[in-house]
């Protein structure tokens, strides 16, 4: 059974998304810009990363007390399915770093959205069991993603931890400090909201007005995915060039 409102604030972050990545793209092939205000550039895209990721965290708990309490499954079993589940979503995450490495070189995604989820859903089977001290961690990676953000090395491994060279560029960037710290607040609430996989407070039932838009967040993965492609199609079909 899934949750309509999950669904319909995930479909709000993908519209949200969308806006601002089509608007990022437009400004970046020099077709239209909206200005340089830090209120669009930089803070509405992190909240709606923040968005994203909060519920990631929430629907994670969500699946993994189901699949705690389902019949014939095992703790391996449990483990292998998210580690599965999250493996693809980095894979994809890889896919997109060869496709700006190919096409768009000077901003390669190299550990983007994908690859965070990626390695989150792996990874979040491990801090499961942590209750409210997931969010102390929480606290602590997002601080320690502040501190690594004042460093710089001359190469880019470091990148997962938020540590990057100076004057790096890239189109997507969510290292695991702090984003991982976002992830795990998002568990806590989830067992706060949604303990044992059940919803534990009232809200009505599903309105017509949502229906579309809870639709979006249930296919958001696909749209993230085909939202960027799409665009560049439109652009190319109206006689922009664009490499």
């Amino acid at each position: 059974m899934r949750f309509w409102e999950i669904d319909t604030l995930r479909g709000i972050a993908i519209v949200l998304m969308v806006i601002f990545n089509w608007a990022f793209a437009l400004n970046y092939f020099l077709i239209y810009s909206i200005g340089s205000g830090w209120l669009f550039w930089w803070l509405f895209p992190r909240f709606i990363a923040t968005m994203f990721i909060v519920i990631a965290g929430i629907s994670f708990t969500i699946s993994y007390s189901r699949m705690k309490t389902a019949k014939k499954k095992t703790k391996a079993s449990v483990y292998k399915k998210y580690i599965f589940r999250g493996g693809k979503i980095f894979l994809l995450g890889m896919l997109a770093t060869l496709a700006t490495g190919l096409f768009f070189p000077q901003g390669t995604i190299y550990f983007g959205i994908l690859h965070f989820l990626g390695i989150a859903i792996m990874t979040a089977s491990l801090f499961r069991n942590l209750g409210k001290w997931n969010v102390l961690l929480g606290i602590i990676f997002i601080l320690t993603g502040i501190i690594a953000q004042t460093l710089t090395v001359s190469y880019l491994w470091l990148l997962w931890a938020g540590i990057k060279p100076e004057n790096f560029y890239t189109f997507d960037y969510f290292p695991l400090f702090p984003w991982l710290g976002i992830f795990l607040i998002g568990m806590f609430a989830g067992d706060i909201f949604y303990k044992n996989g059940k919803r534990n407070f009232m809200i009505s039932d599903e309105k017509k007005i949502t229906q579309a838009i809870s639709f979006l967040g249930r296919h958001s993965l696909v749209i993230y995915i085909l939202h960027i492609p799409v665009l560049l199609l439109i652009l190319h079909a109206f006689g922009y060039a664009l490499f």
